[in-house]
């Protein structure tokens, strides 16, 4: 079933630029890791490179909420997100142990970032390295590294946002339902022409049974 595409959302391009929230600070002076995206080629199993990113969601009083989520690179499934009224570094952690949760690491797994300081802290790195990740960030100023990332966002902001009747959520508890059923629509019914018109869970495990059957010969 196609997603309803709708009127009404107000996009953040038609609010001016001083209010918008800025979701990436690279000036923190923390240690950054370097882009391990970098001449590797696109991955084709699920459950080899993870991406990750922040946006923001209006609230009716005039305050944001920050959404942020992990997808797999290859089969599109979103495998942990959190919605908060704030985006520390919890925010970030939080959302990455939903997605151990969900999807158990293999060894080595690249989880890719921009630059933000949320994604250089003490906490985070420690969750990665508990779960043999390796983490990988963008070079600096270059958008186009985490493009995939942005591309859900656009999704999210198309397909969910311009069918509600206001320009913004009513709370906080109204955007992390918003996002929890957009999720799962994208997880289990939206079809992706990237992966061959198939839903992105089904390419997920499909491909993890791949990997274990060709382990197994």
């Amino acid at each position: 079933m196609p997603w309803p595409r709708c009127s009404g959302y107000l996009n953040a391009a038609t609010a001016p630029a001083a209010t918008w929230p800025r979701t990436t600070d690279s000036t923190h002076g923390l240690r950054c890791a370097p882009n391990r995206l970098l001449d590797q080629p696109k991955p084709t199993q699920a459950n080899r490179i993870w991406v990750s990113d922040i946006t923001y969601l209006p609230l009716a009083d005039g305050a944001w909420a920050y959404l942020y989520a992990f997808q797999d690179m290859a089969s599109k499934q979103v495998l942990g997100w959190h919605v908060a009224a704030t985006m520390p570094e919890e925010l970030v952690t939080t959302a990455l142990q939903r997605a151990f949760l969900a999807q158990p690491p293999t060894p080595e797994l690249l989880v890719h970032s921009d630059r933000g300081g949320q994604y250089c802290g003490n906490a985070y790195r420690a969750l990665l390295h508990r779960h043999q990740a390796v983490r990988s960030q963008s070079c600096r100023g270059d958008c186009y590294d985490n493009a995939q990332a942005e591309s859900l966002w656009s999704r999210f902001k198309t397909e969910e946002l311009e069918c509600r009747e206001g320009p913004a959520f009513a709370d906080l508890a109204g955007a992390q339902a918003s996002a929890a059923t957009y999720f799962d629509y994208y997880n289990h019914q939206r079809l992706h022409s990237s992966i061959g018109y198939q839903v992105s869970y089904a390419a997920h495990q499909q491909s993890l049974q791949t990997a274990a059957l060709n382990c197994l010969a």
